[in-house]
Protein backbone atom coordinates (compact mmCIF):
# COMPACT_ATOMS: atom_id res chain seq x y z
CA UNK A 1 0.00 0.00 0.00
CA UNK A 2 1.57 3.49 -1.14
CA UNK A 3 1.37 6.11 1.86
CA UNK A 4 1.32 9.60 2.09
CA UNK A 5 2.41 11.72 5.31
CA UNK A 6 0.02 14.14 6.65
CA UNK A 7 0.87 16.33 9.09
CA UNK A 8 -1.61 19.03 11.61
CA UNK A 9 -0.95 21.42 14.31
CA UNK A 10 -2.72 21.14 17.60
CA UNK A 11 -2.67 21.68 21.32
CA UNK A 12 -0.12 20.05 23.38
CA UNK A 13 -3.22 19.03 25.67
CA UNK A 14 -5.48 17.57 22.49
CA UNK A 15 -2.07 15.72 21.38
CA UNK A 16 -1.78 14.76 24.61
CA UNK A 17 -5.48 13.39 24.81
CA UNK A 18 -4.68 11.60 21.55
CA UNK A 19 -1.49 10.10 23.10
CA UNK A 20 -3.82 8.65 25.59
CA UNK A 21 -6.59 7.52 23.94
CA UNK A 22 -4.49 5.66 21.34
CA UNK A 23 -2.70 4.15 23.92
CA UNK A 24 -5.63 2.80 25.98
CA UNK A 25 -7.18 1.57 22.38
CA UNK A 26 -3.71 -0.16 21.69
CA UNK A 27 -3.42 1.92 18.85
CA UNK A 28 -1.20 4.23 17.10
CA UNK A 29 -1.93 7.86 16.88
CA UNK A 30 -1.86 7.37 12.82
CA UNK A 31 -4.12 4.72 13.26
CA UNK A 32 -6.93 6.61 15.54
CA UNK A 33 -6.54 9.56 13.05
CA UNK A 34 -7.25 7.38 10.22
CA UNK A 35 -10.36 5.64 11.40
CA UNK A 36 -11.82 8.69 12.30
CA UNK A 37 -11.14 10.73 9.10
CA UNK A 38 -12.45 7.62 7.32
CA UNK A 39 -15.28 7.89 9.93
CA UNK A 40 -15.86 12.14 9.36
CA UNK A 41 -15.66 10.87 5.53
CA UNK A 42 -18.04 8.97 5.09
CA UNK A 43 -21.02 11.00 7.10
CA UNK A 44 -23.69 11.64 5.07
CA UNK A 45 -23.44 14.23 2.65
CA UNK A 46 -25.08 17.73 2.71
CA UNK A 47 -27.94 16.86 0.14
CA UNK A 48 -28.99 13.78 2.49
CA UNK A 49 -29.15 16.13 5.48
CA UNK A 50 -30.98 18.49 4.17
CA UNK A 51 -33.54 15.66 2.75
CA UNK A 52 -33.24 14.33 6.31
CA UNK A 53 -34.31 17.49 7.21
CA UNK A 54 -37.13 17.75 4.86
CA UNK A 55 -38.52 14.71 6.55
CA UNK A 56 -38.20 15.61 9.40
CA UNK A 57 -40.15 19.30 8.47
CA UNK A 58 -42.75 17.20 6.83
CA UNK A 59 -43.39 14.29 9.63
CA UNK A 60 -43.48 17.73 12.31
CA UNK A 61 -45.99 18.90 10.08
CA UNK A 62 -48.19 16.05 9.99
CA UNK A 63 -48.32 15.13 13.34
CA UNK A 64 -50.73 17.30 14.75
CA UNK A 65 -53.04 16.48 11.62
CA UNK A 66 -52.93 13.14 12.68
CA UNK A 67 -53.91 13.52 16.47
CA UNK A 68 -56.62 15.37 15.38
CA UNK A 69 -57.91 12.78 13.07
CA UNK A 70 -57.53 10.81 15.98
CA UNK A 71 -59.14 12.74 18.33
CA UNK A 72 -61.92 13.24 15.92
CA UNK A 73 -62.40 9.59 15.05
CA UNK A 74 -62.34 8.74 18.93
CA UNK A 75 -65.71 11.93 19.48
CA UNK A 76 -67.35 10.07 16.64
CA UNK A 77 -66.70 6.32 18.23
CA UNK A 78 -67.93 7.88 21.40
CA UNK A 79 -71.13 9.32 19.97
CA UNK A 80 -71.63 6.47 18.02
CA UNK A 81 -71.52 3.96 21.04
CA UNK A 82 -73.57 6.62 23.12
CA UNK A 83 -76.33 6.30 20.24
CA UNK A 84 -76.02 2.40 19.89
CA UNK A 85 -76.75 2.28 24.08
CA UNK A 86 -79.81 4.86 23.73
CA UNK A 87 -81.45 2.62 20.75
CA UNK A 88 -80.59 -0.94 23.13
CA UNK A 89 -81.54 0.78 26.26
CA UNK A 90 -85.04 1.82 24.71
CA UNK A 91 -85.29 -1.23 23.01
CA UNK A 92 -84.61 -3.33 25.97
CA UNK A 93 -81.58 -4.65 26.20
CA UNK A 94 -79.43 -3.95 28.90
CA UNK A 95 -75.67 -4.34 29.20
Amino acid sequence: MQTERVTFLTTPEHKASLDAFARDNGMSVGHVVREATVEYLSRPEAVEDAELAALVAEANDAIPKMAASIDHMIATLDASHSRVDRFLREMGVRR
